[in-house]
């Protein structure tokens, strides 16, 4: 059998332990589980075991240490994602949010744009659905990402200064040049909103969202051991101890070896299928091979030119706020929200943002016909002290808008959501 010590990791005295191991053992979930489900990705179902291999002993508090400590910069292999968030389905069959537009094949006005190659657009589409991702990279300066679909491939390169990022369904290239390139002699990272955000999408990335801070609100102990992807790993079991939250348990696969994250698995409380669940199907810790890092945009493509693209898009942001203040009658319209605050800690914190208008219909406001009815189906029409609002709910995350625009959300139940908005009337 497997040896561990099922060692919970609290916000207690660690018993003279130095400061570096208190500061390792200091991980826990806020607001950005939330995030992470909303916004990014998962795993197809568990990938098949070979065995429960017989490991040396490790405590929780060791294991976070080794993840932390890991140093590994190179890599290759291949991650499979999928998500079920519980999202709505829209017509055509993408999820609510977007998600699963311009993929292979599919070509629209926004090609011309370079829209269909944007990172971003990518990032999202990850959210809804199972992928296939092949990763590799070589250090800070160079990193590989290419989601493969039945028709199509789309690739992000980090090479240096370069980044390239290629849809293969619109044959459009968008090239960037990373904006640290020229100082002193480094390339010190690729430019926002690029392979960063795609890179998010592998096992380790997810695991150090979630270890974070950790506090008493959560509960970690090592709960055996896997084989994943050919590897020996350590089984990581992170659970909330609020009642509130919606998450049931994280369980994160540590390679024996040399502490990367290699699978990474969120279970709503509710049950059922993971919501997310990442985790490498093969793994190489050899140094890639030079050339992935390599592209030239095949011929006849479009190539766009992402430096300008930004530019032009910060320039049009920039515009659009130039004549609010100094005017008596202009109106900003950012101040309608009020900024982002956080309520709360731990597992069950809600973001809020304050509202200065009008939400969605609900409560002695109705909605007749068929718009009524698709409110209805979207949201629960929910009534407190604060007044009335409706509650959009996933697997993972639900969000009450209130009458007057105020939103509140996080991976909370809805009576959490009620009496936040209650408290803060």
């Amino acid at each position: 059998m497997p040896r561990y010590e099922p060692t919970e990791v609290t916000d207690e005295a660690d018993g003279g332990r130095s400061p570096k191991r208190r500061k390792a053992v200091r991980y826990a979930v806020p607001v950005a589980v939330a995030g992470v489900a909303a916004a990014t990705i998962g795993l197809v179902p568990a990938f098949a075991g070979s065995g429960s291999p017989d490991l040396p002993k490790i405590s929780a508090q060791d294991l976070i240490a080794k993840i932390a400590k890991s140093d590994v910069q190179q890599l290759s292999g291949t991650v499979r994602v999928s998500t079920d968030l519980g999202l709505p389905s829209l017509p055509g069959g993408a999820a609510a949010g977007g998600f699963g537009g311009g993929q292979g094949g599919e070509k629209g006005e926004h090609d011309q744009d370079g829209a269909s190659a944007s990172p971003r657009s990518k990032l999202m589409e990850l959210a809804s659905g199972a992928h296939t991702l092949r990763v590799a990279a070589d250090g800070p300066e160079k990193q590989r990402v290419s989601i493969v679909d039945k028709a199509a491939e789309y690739s992000l390169v980090h090479n240096g200064n370069e980044v390239w990022a290629y849809d293969s369904g619109s044959n459009t290239a968008v090239h960037s040049t990373a904006p640290d390139a020229g100082r002193h002699g480094t390339h010190r990272r690729a430019p926002e909103g690029l392979p960063g955000d795609l890179k998010n999408a592998t096992p380790q990335d997810l695991a150090k969202k979630v270890l974070q801070a950790a506090g008493d609100t959560t509960s970690v102990t090592v709960d055996g051991t896997a084989r994943v992807a050919g590897r020996d790993a350590y089984q990581l079991l992170i659970k909330p101890k609020q009642a509130a939250s919606t998450v049931g348990s994280i369980r994160v696969a540590v390679d024996a070896a040399n502490g990367v994250p290699l699978k990474f698995t969120l279970t709503p409380k509710s049950g059922g299928a993971a919501a997310i669940d990442v985790g490498y199907t093969n793994v190489d810790f050899a140094k890639p091979d030079a050339d992935l890092f390599s592209f030239t945009p095949p011929k006849g493509a479009k190539v766009v030119d992402g430096n300008k693209e930004r530019a032009t898009a910060q320039r049009e942001h920039a515009k659009k706020f130039k004549d609010f203040g100094p005017r008596k009658d202009a109106k900003d319209p950012r101040k309608d929200f009020g900024g982002l605050n956080v309520l709360g800690k731990g597992w069950t914190s809600i973001a809020t943002i304050k509202g200065a208008g009008p939400g969605l219909p609900s409560g002695k406001d109705q909605v007749a016909g068929d718009a009524g009815k698709f409110l209805d189906s979207l949201g629960e029409k929910v009534n407190g002290s604060f007044g009335s609002g409706r509650i959009f709910s996933t697997r993972l995350v639900n969000a009450l808008i209130t009458d007057n625009g105020t939103v509140y959300v996080g991976a909370v139940d809805k009576q959490a959501l009620i009496h936040a908005a209650d408290a803060a009337k």
